[in-house]
């Protein structure tokens, strides 16, 4: 019968979660959303001042800074998780060398297998998330992202103007000064210094408010003096007007996104090397939680006295160089350096192969090639 097979077994057992399983997965999780959670946190607020920054500056409205605060969260978050995930393995992995939990997995016959499939029970389905996350949902935050950032510099003009204090915008050739604003949004006591020509001008009306015409947006004053003219010179322009207005913003700019923003199937479709160079940054994210994971698991080992975080250095300098490589080799590809399948497979190609040595280092040569054919027997 087949359940006599030893094949059959050995594989029944192999694919059957134990404790051990479930108990690496469990804890793998949760520093994982430790670990990631503490990074995101830091780098987000750092993006997060300068979008408060142009919110001040009258470029970005207020209403939309929740919305671009949860974009760049998405978008950092998911370009973060290789390297939270791989800090995680190592401190997970490197507790249990500490507290000799290794050394009873060992007695009991467990190896490098055992523990791999307790890693990738929860790394396989976490990559698979992240391709969907950086192939689909990071374009479309950066879409997002640009597109609200565009809308912005486009009312720019229209924000920031307070009652009793000085606004600047369309740097600095257009200064408002509002001594009051009612709640239909009419600005009354209106002060305003502008350009037109790179020619200074000062108005100054009773009143004005906001209007969108066919030609652009526009600042209509009412019952006002203007006064245009070149310092120093004689020849000022002076007049009394009943209306008036002026350009605050063209109408109808076009937005340009970035590759970042891109839809996959677009770069799936082009043939340019820059596209190329696109599709594998962002395939990168899921195969470098793989691959890292692969790392992590013999790179883990530490003496019983050296720490829980034994190696956590030697893992980040393994992750800078694998970062750096991975921008150099999308930067050849960008310029036709080297072929797009070499940008894409060269560096991951190494780090699999520094991971085969370390896990050859930590259980031998021979006990790695017994095993491969043991499996490919199978």
């Amino acid at each position: 019968m087949l359940s006599d097979c030893p094949q059959i077994l050995e594989l029944r057992r192999f694919y059957k979660l134990t404790v051990l399983d479930k108990l690496i997965a469990q804890e793998l999780l949760k520093t994982l959303l430790s670990v990631w959670s503490v990074i995101v946190v830091i780098i987000v607020s750092r993006e997060f001042i300068r979008v408060l920054d142009k919110a001040i500056q009258g470029r970005v409205s207020s209403e939309t800074l929740m919305t671009l605060l949860a974009l760049k969260t998405i978008i950092i978050g998911v370009s973060l998780l290789p390297a939270a995930l791989f800090m995680a393995v190592l401190m997970v992995l490197g507790k249990m060398y500490r507290d000799q939990e290794m050394s009873a997995v060992g007695s009991a016959g467990g190896g490098a297998l055992t523990l791999y499939r307790g890693v990738f029970l929860l790394v396989f389905p976490l990559s698979v998330a992240a391709a969907g996350l950086s192939l689909y949902t990071t374009p479309w935050a950066e879409a997002t992202t640009t597109r609200i950032m565009h809308e912005g510099d486009e009312s720019a003009d229209l924000r920031g103007i307070a009652a009793g204090k000085f606004s600047e915008y369309s740097q600095s050739d257009l200064v408002f000064y509002v001594e009051d604003i009612t709640d239909d949004n009419v600005m009354h006591d209106v002060f305003v210094q502008h350009r037109q020509g790179g020619i200074p001008g000062i108005i100054t009306a009773e009143s004005a408010r906001l209007r969108d015409l066919p030609e652009g947006r526009y600042a209509v004053f009412y019952q006002g003096e203007r006064v245009q003219g070149v310092p120093g010179n004689l020849d000022f322009f002076i007049e009394k007007f009943t209306e008036y207005a002026v350009r605050v913003e063209e109408p109808d700019t076009a937005v340009f996104f970035s590759r970042a923003a891109v839809a996959p199937d677009a770069l799936w479709a082009s043939a340019a090397a820059v596209d190329a160079a696109e599709l594998q940054r962002r395939w990168s994210i899921p195969l470098g939680m793989l691959l890292l994971s692969f790392l992590g698991v013999p790179l883990a080992q530490i003496s019983p006295r050296g720490g829980a975080f034994g190696n956590i250095l030697t893992g980040f300098v393994i992750y800078f160089c694998y970062g750096n490589f991975l921008r150099v080799g999308q930067l050849w590809v960008t310029k036709a350096v080297i072929p797009a399948w070499l940008g894409g497979l060269g560096i991951n190609l190494l780090l699999l192969v520094v991971g085969g040595v370390l896990l050859a280092r930590l259980y031998g040569w021979r006990w790695l090639y017994l095993n491969l054919r043991q499996k490919a027997e199978l």
